[in-house]
């Protein structure tokens, strides 16, 4: 398939440039590729679609502060964007400058902090801070939220609370999982209180889920490696709902490409580990039944994967209605609640 066949036309005030009042405010378009049918709903009436022994997985990462401004020692102004931590002192970071910078030279970051440049990789730097602060110290001191790049306003208090969902537990994203934004204690409590198995994934989200897709044939394109862990609790629970014929729900497209990256094995098993899954129409899914998800943009990598989950002529119809309707579009819109029509279990 051809990368414009994932594009679509969304009027600008379609996109949510603020959060709702409420968590659970937003509007949810139920997508059912099992009736093949489009209703409109509220989120607030999510626990009405989960009975008892159902699972929902929720990406329990955190957003940290990843966008820096500073200088070259050259005196030219960057903008540096840390992609991934993965130690106290080093990371990968996307970098603008009007010239690369080389390697070993050195960044001055917050007016007063250096970085050195240890090298390069693909279209990451890798960056080391120098001094004894830990990256996640600086960068939670001196860094911004990265709001993505559709949204017009400079990240304030607001969206330090409101760009962060309600379970966020560990450090590592550059974007929040924003299907998980709609979920409020209180929602959650009462799908526990249900019988619902509330479980959880980790799944850092890279920078490089802002990229878009550069080529025509879908099939030429790379995805960006992110890390994830897989904890034994969320496999126990989901292998049980396998055994007793319930359903599991992935609340984002990330705790979906986790799922479905784990499944690839031969048998599931608690791990940390890599993926660069690119879910495309075709894709055999293995765990995951139904996809709690917002609205993405057109010829990403993301409608892609919710029209490989829906159908990509149901999910053209859905996107066309909410579209008519004025749903609210992306990071602080509205969500959708996608049913595939086939499940091929493993036990």
């Amino acid at each position: 398939m051809r990368t414009l066949d994932f594009d679509f036309y969304l009027p600008p005030h379609l996109i949510a440039q603020h959060p709702l009042p409420n968590r659970s405010q937003s509007r949810l378009l139920e997508v059912d590729a099992i009736q093949n049918t489009i209703r409109d709903n509220f989120f607030r009436h999510i626990s009405d679609y989960f009975e008892a022994g159902d699972v929902l997985v929720l990406n329990d990462t955190k957003v940290i502060k990843a966008r820096l401004f500073g200088q070259k020692a050259t005196g030219g102004n960057i903008e540096v964007m840390i992609d991934r931590v993965f130690n106290t002192q080093e990371a990968y970071a996307q970098i603008k400058a009007s010239r690369s910078p080389k390697t070993g030279s050195l960044l001055h970051l917050a007016n007063s902090y250096q970085a050195e440049v240890l090298g390069r990789h693909a279209d990451m730097f890798h960056i080391r801070l120098l001094g004894d602060e830990s990256w996640y110290d600086f960068l939670e001191q001196h860094g911004q939220l990265p709001l993505p790049p559709y949204i017009e306003h400079a990240a304030d208090t607001a969206d330090d609370t409101r760009y962060q969902t309600v379970f966020a537990k560990h450090e590592g994203a550059v974007a929040a999982p924003t299907a998980g934004l709609h979920f409020d204690n209180e929602m959650l409590s009462a799908l526990t209180d249900k019988g619902v198995h509330v479980c959880y994934v980790t799944l850092h989200v890279g920078a490089g889920t802002f990229q878009p897709v550069k080529v025509d044939n879908i099939a030429e394109h790379h995805m960006h490696s992110e890390v994830y862990h897989l904890p034994e609790a969320t496999i126990a629970a989901i292998l049980q709902a396998r055994e007793t014929g319930k359903r599991v729900t992935a609340v984002g497209t990330t705790s979906l490409r986790t799922l479905e990256s784990a499944a690839r094995a031969e048998k599931l098993f608690a791990h940390h580990g890599e993926t660069d899954i690119f879910i495309t129409p075709g894709f055999e899914f293995k765990l995951v039944d139904r996809l709690i998800t917002n609205f993405h943009l057109p010829k990403s990598t993301l409608m892609m994967l919710v029209s490989a989950f829906g159908g990509y002529d149901l999910l053209r119809q859905a996107y066309a209605h909410a579209i008519e309707e004025s749903y609210r579009f992306f990071s602080y819109g509205d969500a959708m609640l996608i049913t595939r029509s086939a499940s091929q279990r493993i036990k």
